[in-house]
């Protein structure tokens, strides 16, 4: 019985370590590529210089116009999911009967087992064509289709996790509230949401953090078109994006146009860092808070 849990445990450690060393891998490369290009390049132009040409004759290497669009695009998608997310969370917890939850959870949470490439063509074919009925000035190309249904893809994130959270709370305090006056809705707002504040903005976070990293539905449906805009009609082109780009085409390997690619992929992974580390720390905050 020792030796099969020591097989297990050894097991479980190899599991962990795997994991550990792949993320330490990646970073490697990311850094060891980033860093000749940093010796050709100034990391000063490249956080605050305003174009980003580096495939054109005329070189910039600015990566504030991928930023953008990259944040434009996520903002988006989180003013979509984050209002519908927690409404759902919400109803599931304070208004669904518990068979129909059992249903339409598991059914919620196929949005985000749907291939994304088929979320872009919907962005595209679709909700471009709809938004151009409303605002005719939009472009075929657009933040806004992409970070719509991006929005879209990311509700179970924020439904999900946030109907966990405020399900751990307990029942205590809603039947506590309930007794003492509080209607259902006064006792989901007041009580059952800041009582799970730290799994509703964990949940959040990492919503985020899979808008920012999205690919195909922003490569299809946003264009590319590095611009530093904050217009959601017109084309622009975000990290992930660039990074597909330059990944199949023709570029030499070993260029300073090629390694521009993991200039770009270490941002990417500093601000999916920073947003990990705050949803850790988000968290242990408000675990402190209520208890």
């Amino acid at each position: 019985m020792k030796l099969k849990e020591r097989i297990i445990e050894t097991l479980l450690a190899l599991s962990a370590l795997a994991t550990v060393l792949t993320t330490a891998m990646i970073l490697f490369v990311l850094l060891s590529e980033a860093y000749y290009f940093f010796s050709e390049v100034s990391i000063v132009e490249f956080l605050t210089e305003t174009e980003w040409t580096p495939l054109f004759a005329k070189k910039k290497f600015g990566i504030l116009p991928l930023l953008t669009g990259t944040l434009l695009t996520s903002f988006i998608a989180i003013a979509v999911a984050l209002p519908l997310g927690l409404t759902i969370a919400i109803y599931l917890n304070e208004y669904a009967h518990k068979n129909f939850k059992a249903i339409i959870k598991p059914l919620l949470e196929l949005l985000a087992a749907v291939p994304t490439v088929v979320y872009g063509f919907f962005a595209l074919m679709v909700v471009t064509p709809f938004f151009q009925h409303l605002m005719p000035g939009i472009s075929g190309f657009n933040s806004l289709s992409a970070g719509f249904v991006m929005g879209i893809m990311i509700i179970p994130y924020v439904s999900s996790l946030s109907d966990d959270a405020i399900s751990a709370v307990p029942k205590a305090m809603r039947e506590g509230s309930l007794a003492l006056g509080a209607t259902r809705c006064q006792t989901a707002f007041k009580v059952m949401l800041p009582s799970a504040a730290s799994g509703i903005i964990v949940s959040i976070i990492l919503a985020i953090s899979r808008a920012i990293g999205e690919t195909m539905i922003v490569a299809i449906a946003a264009g590319q078109q590095p611009r530093l805009t904050l217009d959601p009609t017109v084309p622009i082109e975000t990290i992930t994006t660039y990074i597909v780009q330059v990944s199949l085409g023709d570029v030499p390997h070993n260029s300073i146009e090629y390694r521009t690619i993991f200039a770009a992929g270490i941002t990417l992974f500093v601000f999916t860092l920073i947003l990990n580390n705050a949803s850790y720390w988000f968290n242990k905050k408000y675990h402190k808070k209520y208890e």
